[in-house]
């Protein structure tokens, strides 16, 4: 299935849920990843601010934001900026996403654990976006962890990767955790 079809799909199938049906399935999801090892080890965590068609982030941010050390992204022309999430400091930026204020950039080397949005995945770990490539360039210079989430039905059969596209190391779903075992180190 081409990518275009793939975001078709994911769509309409994402039209269909209840808002019960979603906070259960952020619920559920998170509630893994918050007992994985990597969320674990990790004290530098970038997430994204999740939009009303991505599995919320929100209730989870909100429990663990004082435990951990929060960033997220910031568009900046073609390329994401990470910085410290602070709720006080968000406003409306780039495609109607909060964003975080300020000049308090980090690298992304700072970064052990990213929490990657996505339209689908695949069970080698590949992933299917918006289509714009800011978390495939942001990805591509980084060895932290990438944990891929979302519903159940993002699980696809085989995404078309594209050479710039980057593999997650795990993919967790409502009913399913999906370990990538041989993937490229980048």
């Amino acid at each position: 299935m081409r990518k275009e079809d793939i975001r078709s799909h994911v769509k309409a199938r994402k039209a269909m849920l209840t808002d019960a049906e979603r906070r259960l399935a952020a619920d559920s999801v998170f509630a893994v990843l918050e007992n994985s090892v990597a969320f674990m080890m990790a004290d530098n965590i970038l997430l994204y601010h999740s939009l009303p068609d991505e599995l919320s982030t929100h209730a989870f941010i909100e429990k663990w934001h004082d435990r951990k050390h929060f960033f997220l992204p910031r568009v900046n022309g073609v390329n994401l900026d990470i910085l410290p999430y602070n709720r006080s400091t968000l406003s409306l930026g780039a495609f109607h996403i909060e964003e975080p204020e300020g000049d308090d950039v980090t690298d992304i080397s700072e970064i052990e654990l990213i929490v990657v949005p996505g339209i689908a995945y695949d069970r080698h770990g590949n992933r299917v976006g918006r289509g714009k490539g800011y978390y495939d360039r942001l990805l591509a210079s980084t060895r932290a962890t990438k944990i891929g989430v979302g519903y159940d039905f993002q699980l696809v059969d085989e995404i078309d990767a594209e050479p710039h596209d980057v593999v997650m190391d795990l993919i967790v779903t409502e009913h399913e955790i999906i370990r990538i075992p041989h993937r490229r180190r980048r």
